[in-house]
């Protein structure tokens, strides 16, 4: 079994010696997948196991442990090889809706160009001499090709002077994304900004509960949670129910038959560390329609627009297909490829309006959630005196047990009788400093 990410990830932000407690809350996992993860990745990448005299235990890891698994795990650095490749493929696919676009357009202009053209030497044939002087006509193609290509790449590129500019004030100003970039994202967007919204709940759980030493009460957890149920619901507290599963936590109940709660895995932790910073209450992102700059969304927009009258105008001309079938060639192409240029001019226009109506509808739902958590928050930090009573009485179990060197009793790192050795003279030394201290 290749090991878990998370739990990887997790070692490296730690420093390579964590314990169960200090993974579970930094990758916000259950205390049994951690653990099981530990000792999978340890067994995996030769890691080792520190076992104090309380029997808490500690896991050292190589600081090279990626490098190890790479040469162990066919399927690590097939996973690597992908990651990159679908780099590259996944921005191959969002480039070509904007190269479409582009192509889309120019088929259009040239087409209704030809048609129009042939359809002028047709009337300069039958008319006079006099109107044969006015055919021909002049028709404008956008500059896509030639020395300014660079500016459907470049996210920075400054269009009126021919040249690119990167300097710090103009890139603020600027999107990240170049044009071709930008009009995937004015069609499809950038992705759920609360894709890893669980992932920062249990995350900021965690830190919630190490923060107040491992017992707290359920009203400091609610303003991280969604669902907290009916009111009957809420005053048992059955909403803390899968923190206590995912942290092995454990009910209290104080002599004024108050429930608190106490996790005493996330007590324990391989170093001593002060308290980490964490939002008031979890908020979830709004969704944005486009990361791409305002600029961006308005050539985009218009370069739509554009391809959708062409493909209105370049339909009334193929009309019948009489046109195609006496001129052939292009237009006769263009005239087969023609249902896929009307369905991605509408496409191009429709997509973007469903999602920006979407999007309010979705944000209205994340503002309502954020607002309930935030409301959460204002009771806990405006707490009655029963609810601090209650929170005074979980601190009674709130606890930090740090395993230090000194306090180790076995670790995997030595040999087995040298740590015998090293034991018999700590215990020589406690009875000779027990025996002054007698005397």
């Amino acid at each position: 079994m290749a090991p878990d990410p998370q739990i990887m990830k997790a070692v490296e932000q730690l420093g390579y010696r964590v314990t169960v407690g200090d993974v579970s809350t930094q990758a916000g996992l259950n205390i049994n997948l951690a653990q099981q993860g530990l000792l999978a990745l340890a067994s995996d990448a030769g890691g080792h196991l520190q076992v104090a005299e309380s029997g808490e235990i500690a896991y050292l890891f190589p600081k090279n442990f990626r490098s190890v698994l790479r040469n162990k795990f066919l399927r690590l650095q097939l996973q690597e090889w992908w990651d990159k490749i679908w780099g590259v493929l996944f921005y191959l696919i969002r480039i070509s809706f904007g190269i479409i676009l582009l192509l889309s357009i120019v088929l259009i202009v040239i087409a209704i160009a030809i048609i129009l053209q042939a359809s002028s030497n047709d009337d300069s044939d039958s008319g006079s001499s006099s109107s044969r002087g006015g055919g021909g006509g002049i028709f404008f193609f956008p500059r896509f090709w030639g020395p300014d290509i660079f500016w459907l790449f470049d996210p920075y590129y400054d269009g009126s002077s021919s040249r690119r500019q990167r300097s710090s004030s103009s890139a603020s100003n600027h999107s990240e994304l170049n044009f071709l970039e930008a009009v995937f994202s004015f069609l499809f967007g950038d992705g759920n900004p609360n894709a890893d919204l669980e992932e920062r709940r249990w995350q900021e759980i965690g830190t919630v509960i190490r923060n107040s030493g491992g017992a707290v009460a359920a009203e400091q957890i609610a303003p991280y949670l969604d669902e907290l149920g009916e009111k009957y619901q809420q005053e048992s507290e059955d909403y803390m129910l899968p923190v206590l599963t995912r942290f092995d936590g454990l009910p209290e109940v104080s002599p004024e038959g108050q429930i608190v709660y106490h996790f005493p895995q996330l007590q324990t932790t391989a170093k001593a560390a002060q308290p980490k910073s964490v939002q008031a209450y979890l908020r979830e992102r709004l969704w944005r329609f486009s990361e791409a700059s305002s600029g961006q969304l308005m050539l985009s927009m218009g370069l739509g627009a554009l391809n959708f009258v062409g493909v209105l105008i370049l339909g009334n001309l193929l009309s019948g297909g009489e046109i195609a079938a006496q001129i052939g060639g292009f237009v006769a192409f263009v005239n087969v490829i023609y249902p896929l240029l009307l369905v991605y001019g509408i496409g191009f226009l429709v997509i973007p309006l469903i999602r920006y109506f979407w999007i309010q509808w979705k944000n209205s739902k994340i503002e309502q959630r954020n607002q309930q958590r935030q409301e959460q928050a204002v009771l806990l930090n405006q707490a009655e005196d029963s609810l601090q009573n209650k929170i005074s009485y979980a601190q009674q179990f709130a606890a930090q047990n740090i395993i230090t060197e000194e306090d180790l009793v076995y670790t995997s790192e030595t040999d087995l009788l040298d740590q015998d050795l090293k034991a018999k003279e700590q215990i020589d030394a406690e009875w000779q400093r027990r025996l002054e201290s007698g005397s």
